[in-house]
């Protein structure tokens, strides 16, 4: 069983005491592909020293985090465009808008997840949507950038159903992650009217741990957790979540 983690932040400082032990753990439970997300440029280099100590696993996205997009974003996204004629990258991301922590910075943040947008048209690769409090906004974008090039994930899905099937009719599949497991969670309601071809697994590690770890950090591990609840939802087995969500990854990243 090859299980997929489309979004884990396992650079974070959260597990500087126990990185290694963290993945070699994810990865005795099968989870093998872990698609890392950018924050900003204070991050690149933890990022890349993780792709060198697990190359056969780690896969790299780039961009400029909606959070972290203050006076200085233009810098920021220069730096992420400088990484891309660099290197290889499997999706711009983390990007969006998020109007939990700050509304004042909208205008900026429209602008620069158009701004990424463009540039994985560009690339031609996936972004990988974070969405706060921000549905409308983000929907506002997506018509705008709508066309055959634009195409993703959209991560941490804790919208209506209605949201959700507007995030597929834009090319995105819906990346589910430990909310699922929460009893005020409501994903779990309307989900199985969602077909599994839209459904990718990802835990946001070390964040939104699924029950019962549920205040604790996460970890890619974790997303056995997930996957057992996706199989009681969708009524299926955990191998063919495993196996359903792993192809639905490789066919947005294309690897």
């Amino acid at each position: 069983m090859i299980i997929t983690d489309t979004h884990t932040h396992l650079y974070s400082e959260a597990f500087d005491e126990d990185r290694h032990s963290v993945i070699k753990r994810a990865l005795q439970l099968g989870v093998s592909r872990f698609f890392i997300p950018a924050i900003d440029s204070t991050y690149t280099e933890a990022m890349l020293q993780l792709e060198k100590d697990f190359p056969e696993h780690v896969f790299l996205m780039m961009g400029l985090h909606p959070t972290h997009v203050k006076d200085n974003y233009m810098d920021e996204l220069k730096h992420v465009e400088a990484l891309f004629l660099k290197r290889q990258f499997y999706a711009v991301g983390e990007i969006g808008i998020d109007l939990y922590w700050d509304k004042s910075t909208l205008d900026i943040q429209k602008k620069a997840f158009q701004y990424q947008i463009k540039l994985a048209k560009r690339y031609q690769l996936p972004i990988v949507i974070h969405c706060r409090d921000a549905f409308d906004e983000i929907f506002e974008v997506l018509e705008a950038e709508m066309d055959d090039d634009l195409f993703g994930i959209f991560h941490c899905f804790t919208g209506t159903i209605e949201q959700a099937h507007k995030a597929i009719s834009f090319n995105m599949k819906l990346g589910i992650g430990g909310v699922v497991t929460f009893k005020n969670g409501k994903i779990d309601q309307f989900l199985s009217q969602i077909d599994l071809s839209h459904i990718v697994l990802e835990t946001d590690a070390p964040y939104l741990s699924p029950v019962p770890y549920r205040g604790k950090r996460n970890e890619s591990a974790h997303i056995i957790n997930v996957l057992e609840k996706l199989s009681e939802i969708y009524r299926v087995s955990k191998d063919d979540i495993a196996k359903i969500t792993t192809q639905n990854s490789k066919d947005v990243f294309k690897i």
